[in-house]
């Protein structure tokens, strides 16, 4: 396949945070794909540019990702944008990227601002890494809970601070919820990064939701003194296995986890193993 496709990362707020390498993609890409094209095209219009747009997303038409192959497959350069940061990162692009990589077009990644990094930076919080979750599940309320419970199992066990992102109108919630579960933890709340009036909160999940009284802009959270969950006399291995996977684990981590927990060597090594096709 002749065409290439370039995953582009744009602004997260301050338009002076585009690169130059990435601006000169977006001036001549032949076609600019977009979560939202009317932010696109705010984009171009700060560069001057006039490149035609079209949206890629989850309610896209059934066909749209077969349009776009289809102009990779005649030679065309396509720049994948989202609305803000990285495409790829909680945003329907991966399917994109995945899907051109598999049809043999060449993919090339610019690298650009992210939410979750600025916001580890911002939140001063020392480790060595972290637990990404992303948006939890909208609804329902019991799919929210056991997702947030998996990932901060997994990110108390590994003792890392946890990142996720969520709409304005339910931040109060997730803030009651962690109040319930992890009273103690610390959170830094990072709303409207890199623009004007750029905030960040830190405290115990009570004392944000007495200070959190506008709803306004999504929001980063960057939890950190997760306690790690008591361990069962006897583990349920496949229900820890499945928790770090969701939490986007590395099979190595998890099988340092499971032997930290007591599992014998040769069983942690099998249960980290991603199942295999039939």
């Amino acid at each position: 396949m002749a065409g290439r496709l370039l995953v582009v990362g744009t602004p997260i707020g301050n338009l002076g945070d585009l690169t130059p390498r990435a601006a000169e993609a977006l001036r001549s890409a032949d076609l600019v794909v977009a979560e939202d094209t009317r932010l696109a095209r705010r984009l171009l219009s700060h560069l001057g540019a006039k490149r035609p747009t079209v949206s890629f997303n989850d309610h896209s038409p059934e066909g749209r990702l077969g349009e776009l192959l289809a102009r990779l497959a005649g030679g065309a350069t396509v720049a994948l944008t989202t609305d803000a940061g990285m495409p790829g990162v909680s945003d329907p692009g991966a399917r994109l990227v995945a899907a051109a990589r598999a049809a043999g077009a060449s993919v090339e990644v610019l690298p650009g601002p992210s939410a979750v990094t600025t916001a580890i930076a911002a939140s001063g919080v020392e480790s060595l890494g972290f637990v990404f979750g992303g948006f939890l599940p909208a609804r329902p309320a019991a799919a929210r809970s056991v997702a947030l419970r998996r990932l901060l199992d997994a990110a108390g066990a590994a003792a890392l601070p946890l990142v996720l992102f969520e709409a304005p109108h339910r931040v109060a919630t997730l803030l009651a919820a962690l109040d319930e579960v992890v009273p103690e933890a610390r959170v830094a709340a990072c709303r409207e990064l890199t623009k004007l009036h750029e905030e960040v909160i830190v405290g115990t999940p009570a004392e944000l939701r007495t200070r959190l009284t506008e709803r306004r802009g999504e929001m980063t959270l960057v939890i950190s003194g997760i306690p790690a969950a008591e361990v069962a006399t006897t583990l349920d291995v496949r229900a820890f296995v499945e928790a770090a996977n969701d939490a986007g684990l590395a099979p190595r981590t998890i099988v340092e986890l499971l032997r930290a927990s007591g599992v014998p060597r040769r069983e942690a090594y099998r249960a980290a193993q991603p199942a295999k096709p039939r």
